[in-house]
């Protein structure tokens, strides 16, 4: 199968228990904060609450949505010139019922509305969105079953002359064909290694060469990256690679129901010495954290006091000069389930978990 052969896509779409559930999450916050409503303006938190509706026109632009959550009933707000599309196109018949248009040269809503604000209540939100429902589960394994076929198939196709500009186009058009947004593509040929947000270049790929996406469909975002190498095996990266993902199972290791992120932070980062990494490697880049509806849900940090949850998703992402590991797992109860997993592309076992080497052509 190429690129240009996608798949259509199986998940499932909106579920009435679902979003029942998440209403109910919702109400249970209001309650415990006394208050009688809840504003939903993001991107995250709407289309985890509208059951996957995609709420943006531009990928950098503001959501052309927002929602009222109140005891009584829903207030779903959308610009006039959008309503119709998203009516027949992106909302639960129930959600299209309680649909409020607003002229587009008008503000969403008005100031002064009484109620609960998504800042007022950040971390609360993130807890009532972490554990993932029976159908936005089914899409997120279908989304990174998805998005790591696209790296398979990019990494087969690409050539150590090719730019790192023309592999992000075909990783980019794998994503849009599979009704995935590209919100991030990255690349990095063997000259540019040492940076670990590699926007593409012209420069070629060469013997050995990094491939990030983060994509979004339903409003559910897997990341994942992987290695490609041409030639003969490169001792020193291999042994950097197994390094890295052993400290990546400190990070899995310690993320279990209960944990609070900070522990399971704190584990991973002080794997770095223990596995021949200068021990302030943590500090060069982000590690990861929570994944779902943001590209972090929330991003791990030193002492952040959010618990992680049973069926909760995260993306944890260690990385040395030249090594890095990324996939989108869900903590179960007795393990985890990678996401963002293709049968076709080469691993290890570690820590009783199969996990992605490099791809060699």
């Amino acid at each position: 199968m190429t690129l240009m052969d996608a798949p259509a896509e199986t998940a499932p779409g909106p579920s009435e228990a679902d979003r029942a559930a998440k209403r109910e999450r919702i109400l249970d916050l209001l309650d415990r904060r006394g208050a009688e409503s809840l504003v939903l303006r993001s991107h995250g938190a709407l289309a985890w609450y509208l059951d996957g509706a995609r709420t943006h026109v531009s990928l950098a632009g503001d959501p052309v949505v927002a929602v009222v959550v109140r005891r009584d009933g829903d207030e779903v707000r959308v610009f006039d010139n959008e309503a119709d599309r998203l009516i027949a196109e992106e909302f639960a018949p129930a959600d299209a019922q309680r649909v409020v248009r607003v002229p587009w040269h008008e503000p969403l809503l008005v100031a002064g509305t009484g109620g609960l604000e998504e800042s007022d209540v950040a971390a609360e939100l993130r807890a009532a969105r972490a554990s993932l429902l029976s159908a936005e589960r089914a899409r997120f394994r279908a989304l990174g079953r998805d998005a790591a076929e696209v790296l398979t198939e990019v990494a087969r196709a690409v050539e150590p002359d090719w730019t790192e500009r023309r592999t992000a186009s075909l990783a980019a058009s794998g994503l849009v064909e599979r009704g995935i947004d590209p919100l991030v593509v990255l690349v990095a040929g063997r000259e540019r290694l040492g940076h670990r947000h590699p926007l593409p270049t012209e420069a070629p790929l060469g013997r050995r060469a990094m491939l990030v996406v983060c994509g979004r469909r339903h409003g559910l975002i897997a990341n994942a990256t992987r290695w490609v190498e041409f030639g003969a095996a490169d001792p020193v990266a291999d042994d950097a690679a197994r390094r890295i993902l052993a400290v990546e199972h400190a990070f899995l290791d310690a993320t279990r129901p209960g944990a609070t992120l900070a522990e399971a932070f704190a584990a991973g980062t002080a794997a770095y010495a223990a596995h021949g990494f200068d021990p302030e490697e943590w500090r060069r880049h982000h590690q990861g954290g929570a994944a779902g509806y943001v590209g972090r849900d929330p991003r791990a940090v030193p002492g952040i006091g959010d618990v992680v949850r049973e069926g909760q998703a995260f993306a944890w992402n260690p990385t040395a000069p030249g090594a890095k590991v990324e996939d989108t797992v869900v903590r179960d109860a007795d393990g985890f389930e990678v996401l963002t997993a293709d049968p076709a592309w080469p691993t290890i076992e570690v820590g009783g978990l199969a996990r992605p080497v490099a791809l060699r052509r």
